[in-house]
């Protein structure tokens, strides 16, 4: 635990427990949005191959679950943890114009 909490520069096990349990809502919330979003979309089992659905539905709610993650976040008062978090995947994916765009607006 305190190798995790080191690396994500946290003081206490709350805090660590509060990020475990917001990472757990947002993984549930996330898969049981996922099929109403792909069924409005049209993408179901009975339309498509399982090898072309199941990257289908990955590639739609992973974007959901990234915005979710921060919105779960903030709800809990870990706002700062999750959009550092959040940046810096969106630069390892070569997005960061993304997180640069938001935080032009969040300080303005």
């Amino acid at each position: 635990m305190n190798k995790l909490k080191d690396r994500w520069n946290i003081n206490s096990n709350w805090q660590l427990t509060i990020i475990f349990i917001v990472f757990a809502i947002t993984g549930s919330t996330a898969a049981y949005l996922s099929k109403p979003v792909t069924g409005f979309l049209g993408i179901t089992k009975e339309n498509l191959s399982l090898w072309l659905y199941w990257p289908l539905r990955l590639l739609i709610i992973f974007p959901v679950y990234q915005v979710l993650l921060v919105l779960i976040g903030t709800l809990f008062g870990q706002f700062h943890f999750f959009w550092n978090f959040e940046k810096k995947m969106l630069f390892r994916m070569k997005l960061g114009f993304i997180a640069d765009f938001i935080d032009s607006k969040i300080e303005s």
